[in-house]
């Protein structure tokens, strides 16, 4: 079993091309059994932490009507995780009945602090926190390419909140990880995903903190259909090592584990 943990839909604002159609397929392409996927229509921020143009921006609360009719076409396959606005929206009554109204798909909330200029840790963000609180969801953050995104921040609201688990995506995007390694091992709410990870990164967390700490997650279809085989130049993803070489190089257990069960466990997909 295979569960992808970071799928996009959405972006078009900032030049990306994530499609439902896109994750179906490369879902059926490369035998993921399960995707959880965010809404990247939204963003905030440009790729130069710019504000979108008002006309180019949605609201979380549309972002994830749309991930909910995407869900409800292909039941039993997506999830969803909540990508919220907090540089201009708070936790709103509306989100929260949309959540309530679908806690059968929604798994949990996701922070992009590069696209929003926002730091888990910081007070703009703690609405949602409580939000996470009130339905027992972990929260995701992409970790990363500016100072509001830095782990350090993921590390401070897990430490804060630890009824709460927290999942730093990409483990320091741009970086050489170990930072985000350092820190993952201090908390026991305190996780990591393989976006963009190289699998050696992975493996120094399965020597360092054992099997239970990473799970599998790619931000497919950032490249296209084939994210989990190559960019659009041709170029081999370090995803075919997750998928070619990794379980060779740790036990069936701990594969497992970065694949599927850890995913299970954090999200709450016991019914899968």
């Amino acid at each position: 079993m295979i569960i992808d943990t970071h799928v996009h839909t959405g972006g078009a604002a900032v030049g990306f091309d994530m499609t439902e159609e896109k994750v179906i397929a490369a879902m059926d392409k490369y035998g993921i059994d399960y995707s959880l996927v965010s809404n990247g229509d939204s963003g905030e921020m440009d790729h130069g932490q710019n504000l979108l143009p008002e006309e180019t921006q949605m609201s979380q609360e549309d972002a994830l009507r749309d991930n909910i009719a995407m869900a409800r076409r292909h039941s039993g396959r997506i999830g969803l995780l909540v990508w919220v606005r907090p540089y201009h929206q708070t936790a709103t009554e509306e989100l929260y009945e949309l959540i309530n109204e679908n806690i059968d798909i929604i798994k949990g909330i996701k922070l992009h602090p590069f696209h929003s200029n926002v730091a888990p840790d910081s007070e703009k963000f703690s609405p949602f926190i409580e939000l996470a609180r009130k339905f027992n969801f972990p929260i995701v953050s992409h970790t990363g390419g500016c100072e509001a995104a830095e782990p350090i921040h993921m590390y401070n609201a897990a430490k804060a909140n630890p009824d709460i688990n927290f999942v730093m995506v990409h483990m320091g995007l741009g970086s050489d990880n170990s930072v985000a390694l350092d820190l993952l091992g201090k908390l026991p709410n305190l996780y990591g995903d393989t976006a963009w990870v190289p699998m050696a990164t992975t493996i120094e967390a399965y020597n360092r903190y054992g099997s239970k700490k990473m799970m599998f997650g790619s931000d497919m279809p950032i490249d296209g259909v084939d994210t989990y085989l190559c960019n659009p130049k041709g170029e081999r993803s370090l995803y075919q090592d997750y998928f070619h070489v990794l379980n060779k190089r740790i036990p069936k257990e701990a594969y497992d584990d970065l694949m599927f069960c850890n995913a299970i466990k954090i999200f709450n997909l016991e019914n899968l």
